[in-house]
């Protein structure tokens, strides 16, 4: 099938496409929308503008819009103008999102898709939140946290790029703090800079970090594909 990808450039809607290909589908466009704030329930916010590379490095085109409330009401209109257009432009059969446990987005996406005669697709659903962030690393992901905000995740982990070992310490701090481990609840949100589906790795020249002594974000400021990797 020719998929839409719903793209955040994390770590879970970046292996959704992986995982739809290995499938056999076809994802022929990324679509990405911008919240008005970062108090959205259903959208991703940190570092948006800079989906633009990743869209480049897997040379997979991308469409975007902005939102203009939070509300998930007109969160939803924005993302339904954004998918009707994807299936104007590329003739799609359905929608791939890295949805894990929210089934308040499973069940908005899927809405969304019934109305528009589209498939809904969600490959990590119900994975096993330790074995699906090994596998991210095993599938060579690279991929940093930019955002915490969570009871046992701290400034020392904004921009880090995760590794085996920290995949533990996490596992160990989800289980004393009860945060999940995978992130789904948005207790920390990451940035792909590098995996198998891109041609170029990403570069981050510039960077600030904000850190308010319980929630942090890691904002990227200069970034480019780097051509030398």
């Amino acid at each position: 099938m020719k998929l839409a990808c719903l793209f955040s450039g994390g770590k879970d809607s970046t292996y959704a496409i992986h995982l739809a290909q290995k499938q056999g589908h076809d994802v022929v466009c990324l679509l990405s929308v911008f919240p008005k704030s970062e108090e959205s329930h259903l959208l991703h916010h940190p570092n948006l503008r800079w989906t633009k590379l990743q869209s480049e490095s897997m040379k997979i085109p991308q469409l975007t819009t902005s939102s203009n409330s939070d509300d998930t009401d007109d969160e939803l209109i924005a993302m339904e103008n954004l998918l009707q257009n994807a299936k104007d432009q590329f003739q799609i059969d359905g929608l791939v999102h890295g949805g894990i446990k929210s089934k308040f987005q499973k069940e908005k996406f899927e809405t969304l898709c019934l109305k528009l005669n589209l498939v809904s697709i969600a490959p990590l659903w119900e994975t096993d939140p330790k074995k699906y962030m090994n596998e991210l690393l095993d599938s060579d992901f690279n991929f940093m946290m930019v955002t915490v905000s969570s009871d046992g995740l701290d400034e020392r982990w904004l921009g880090k790029l995760i590794s085996k070992s920290d995949i533990e310490i996490l596992n160990n701090l989800s289980n004393k703090f009860g945060f999940n481990l995978n992130f789904e609840g948005g207790e920390a949100e990451t940035f792909v800079i590098d995996c198998p589906l891109f041609s170029n790795p990403i570069k981050i020249n510039q960077f600030t970090k904000n850190w308010d002594g319980y929630r942090g974000r890691f904002e990227i400021v200069d970034a480019e594909l780097n051509y030398n990797a």
